[in-house]
């Protein structure tokens, strides 16, 4: 089997991969590179979901990239939007010549007697192997599964005479018009989807355990329609980038800092698009402060919408069983329906569940501490693109590209082949990689990589912080260990003990 050689490596052609690519052909022009995408679409999680009503959860002025203008009326877009957005982006830029679809990555080996990743990938249905090396691997595929997201135990489904559908996998011949729909779970996609339904359904009950905060924001931003009218696209762009980087990251500390009173104001809230229809509780009042996990934001508040109009309802309660008309609560209320939509969350995995090894020894992600939130502790010329849980998870993805650049012109520089990051002698206090506690991240803390309590282990959630560090901080910091081709990646007697 021929093994082709490219320098860079790019796994995934969504959001944050096409980003990746641009980076890597504006700012290192004689740096070859490939993007291998396993679906048949660029395009990433917005390829994947095409459950009703799937939208951005940012502003697009912060999920987009800050070289390419959003010029949609609405800031916060629909999926088909955002779609279209990254495949512009890749055409217009030339991208889409370097991308290889049906090409899902399933093993990656570095040598270090050559300083190189061999990659390898299975092509098409008939999974037929093709393989690559490369000098930088950088995975871009995010941090859930697209093989399928997280299921429940239902039982009863045996007797059910509806449907039950996972929004990953939304069926495309499903028509729930006139159809009492049950929507269990309150995450973003299940307030997302409880509107989009409830348009032409009989009606939508969302079933919750227990409630989570919601937030009513516009989806069009009248600085922006100000400014649109005397500024050009870039310069609209860049303020709009601005004023929302500022707002949202000062809101989000000022809720860490004073929990009691940020939930009390998002509750007030949340009453008052209510105006009645349902009591805040037991449905609307969660049993943890803001951002203990994400909140949820209802566009033009068309959840409370649907609520008020009595499209939609909330039951809070578990869920015991499923019954031939519908769910049986543990209450033992019953909620009548002939579609079960399964909303249960995603399920999260590390380094899009490629296998690694260096130097024949395997890499396992949850034994390694996350550098800088890009790269693994012991672990060569490979960064992994995730973004924040609390802001845009393009600025963090588009920080990380630029390191990546930076660093890779560092290795040119110096003549050398590998950069890897160490931790020293000293035993480092972990945490799990990302801060929340939600239940699709406790479900995958132990296989995912680890953080620490102090830099360059710790993982930031200030985009201010990481702009400065990332585009002009020290390459050679100490925890940084750099190498030429010949030279074993190895830890020192005593490195690599995270705990």
């Amino acid at each position: 089997m021929t093994v082709r050689h490219v320098d860079v490596v790019i796994v995934g052609a969504g959001l944050s991969g096409i980003g990746a690519a641009y980076r890597l052909q504006t700012r290192r022009p004689g740096t070859s590179f490939l993007v291998l995408e396993a679906r048949d679409a660029l395009g990433g999680t917005w390829d994947l979901f095409r459950y009703p009503g799937v939208r951005s959860d940012s502003d697009m002025f912060t999920l987009g990239y800050p070289f390419r203008p959003w010029t949609g009326e609405r800031s916060i877009a629909d999926g088909a939007g955002v779609l279209d957005y990254i495949r512009r982006t890749a055409v217009d830029a030339g991208l889409d010549r370097h991308i290889r679809l049906h090409h899902r990555v399933v093993r990656a080996s570095w040598s270090s007697a050559h300083a190189r990743w061999t990659v390898e990938a299975e092509v098409g249905p008939q999974r037929q192997p093709a393989s690559w090396s490369c000098r930088f691997l950088y995975l871009c595929s995010g941090y859930f599964s697209y093989t399928g997201g997280h299921e429940i135990d239902l039982p009863g489904r045996e007797t059910f005479r509806g449907r039950v559908v996972h929004p990953q996998d939304w069926p495309e011949d499903l028509d729930h018009a006139d159809r009492r729909i049950a929507v269990i779970g309150s995450g973003a996609t299940a307030i997302t989807l409880v509107p989009a339904l409830a348009e032409r359904a009989a009606h939508v009950t969302m079933v919750q355990r227990s409630p989570t905060y919601v937030v009513a924001q516009p989806t069009r931003d009248r600085m922006v329609a100000a400014l649109r009218a005397v500024l050009p696209a870039a310069a609209v762009h860049r303020a709009a980038r601005v004023k929302n980087v500022a707002v949202t990251t000062l809101a989000y500390h000022l809720m860490r800092r004073w929990p009691a009173r940020a939930a009390a104001l998002l509750r007030a809230g949340v009453a008052r698009e209510l105006a009645g229809a349902l009591p805040l509780d037991p449905h609307f009042r969660p049993r943890y402060d803001p951002w203990d996990e994400r909140l949820c934001l209802s566009a033009d508040g068309d959840f409370f919408r649907a609520i008020r109009q009595r499209r939609a309802s909330v039951v809070t309660g578990d869920v015991a069983a499923l019954v031939p008309d519908g769910l049986r609560m543990a209450s033992g209320e019953t909620v009548p329906a002939d579609i079960v939509v399964t909303a249960t969350g995603l399920r999260m995995v590390a380094l899009g569940e490629i296998a690694l090894d260096v130097d024949g020894t395997p890499v396992d992600p949850g034994r390694t501490l996350m550098y800088k939130g890009m790269m693994l502790s012991g672990v060569p010329n490979l960064a992994w693109c995730v973004g924040y849980a609390n802001a845009s998870w393009t600025l963090r993805a588009d920080l990380t590209s630029q390191y990546v650049c930076r660093l890779l012109a560092h290795l040119d520089r110096r003549g050398l082949a590998w950069a890897a990051p160490h931790v020293d002698g000293r035993a480092e206090a972990v945490r799990p990689l990302v801060g929340l506690t939600s239940g699709y991240v406790r479900r995958a803390a132990a296989s995912l990589p680890k953080q620490g309590e102090r830099p360059p282990w710790r993982v930031r959630r200030n985009y201010p912080s990481d702009l400065v560090a990332l585009r002009y901080g020290r390459i050679k910091d100490g925890a940084m260990r750099f190498g030429v081709r010949g030279t074993p990646v190895r830890p020192r007697s005593g490195e690599e003990s995270l705990v």
